[in-house]
């Protein structure tokens, strides 16, 4: 299941970052190049300026991940 985003600025890395630590399964976000855990904040900030594809496991209810997703934009 994904779903593409625009990353803003800082404070939207860090507002996905903590959005994804909350969530009951394993988030990630992904480029062309990169797959990195979006728990990982370090790494976020390389996707600042970037369009990026949120991802999670195929068994996560969609309407729950969607609601996920439109918190981080």
């Amino acid at each position: 299941m994904t779903k593409v985003i625009d990353i803003k600025d800082e404070s939207q890395v860090e507002k996905i970052n903590r959005l994804a630590c909350e969530a009951p399964y394993e988030v990630w976000l992904s480029t062309d190049t990169l797959m990195l855990d979006a728990r990982s904040l370090l790494g976020l900030f390389a996707l600042i300026g970037k369009k990026a594809r949120v991802v999670a496991e195929d068994d996560v209810n969609p309407k729950q991940f969607s609601r996920l997703v439109s918190k981080m934009e």
